[in-house]
């Protein structure tokens, strides 16, 4: 389908970009890639009076480090955060992980901080942000404000990022060394969203885990913080009995939506085996 006629607007800056969104409310969407608005509009499921294409504002890219925090623009794309020297050494967690979303042609397009915004439980970003434990930095009119990824997702494309505002950016702690990581992600094809995926984020003392963080991705309305089966594994060690235990907690936090991907049931089991194999791999890397 071809969708409705559109404004459309390439501010070159974030205050030019907020006045548009300030003066055209909710009649306006932000353009970053465009791999989920734009399928949407031509579904008609979107119909916005105006796109504000943000790509143009140079201040929106980038990956820097500073105050013992990693910063990433969320107009940085998927292959930027692949091929990051940075993140390579501090967050490897992130270009492993981009590496299996979608394809080359979609990640050369595609953004950290689009696929974020909107909200969608299928998208990567948002379990590996929370497994990572980042802050999201909002600019609207008023100024700067951060939100921790526990808080940002409320539903099926709702968030916390109100309609004259913007993501510009996230914030990452590097590792520490020895930490462990992994995104473990079933799908049924290259380029597809995940059936069911997990990311894991953890340290180990004494042979037991110290620290552990357990985001899922599509197996609920938002994605998730596995918070029960973490606390099934914090000062415990890494053996069948505990991954059981954890397997049993993630599958009691599951609510998924039975799709083309799979049936409630499936997808339920599904995200229990990521975790475990995600766990798996995480504490092989914790040295």
């Amino acid at each position: 389908m071809i969708p409705p006629s559109f404004n459309y607007h390439a501010p070159r800056s974030i205050g030019e970009a907020l006045s548009l969104l300030t003066e055209l409310g909710d009649d306006a969407k932000l353009l970053a890639g465009g791999h989920s608005l734009l399928p949407m509009m031509k579904l008609r499921f979107a119909q916005p009076g105006t796109l504000i294409d943000i790509n143009r504002i140079p201040e929106l890219r980038g990956i820097s480090e500073a105050g013992g925090m990693i910063r990433i623009g969320a107009m940085t794309s998927e292959n930027e955060l692949i091929a990051s020297p940075l993140l390579l050494q501090k967050l490897p967690l992130l270009p492993e992980a981009a590496l299996l979303i979608a394809d080359p042609q979609v990640r050369n397009r595609g953004t950290i901080g689009g696929d974020i915004a909107h909200g969608d439980p299928g998208n990567d970003h948002p379990a590996i942000a929370m497994a990572l434990d980042a802050t999201f930095v909002l600019q609207g009119p008023d100024g700067e404000r951060e939100v921790k990824a526990l808080d940002f997702f409320l539903g099926t494309y709702m968030t916390a990022l109100a309609e004259n505002e913007i993501l510009t950016a996230i914030l990452i702690a590097p590792f520490q060394q020895g930490t462990g990581y992994a995104y473990q992600k079933l799908k049924r094809k290259t380029g597809d969203w995940a059936t069911a995926g997990a990311a894991v984020v953890m340290r180990m003392s004494g042979g037991v885990v110290s620290q552990i963080s357990i985001g899922l991705t599509n197996v609920a309305p938002t994605a998730l913080r596995a918070s029960a089966a973490e606390a099934a594994l914090m000062g415990q060690p890494v053996n069948e009995t505990t991954l059981a235990a954890v397997a049993q907690a993630v599958r009691a936090a599951c609510d998924p939506a039975e799709d083309l991907r799979g049936d409630i049931e499936y997808k339920t089991a599904m995200a229990s085996e990521m975790v475990k194999r995600a766990i798996r791999t995480a504490a092989a890397r914790c040295s």
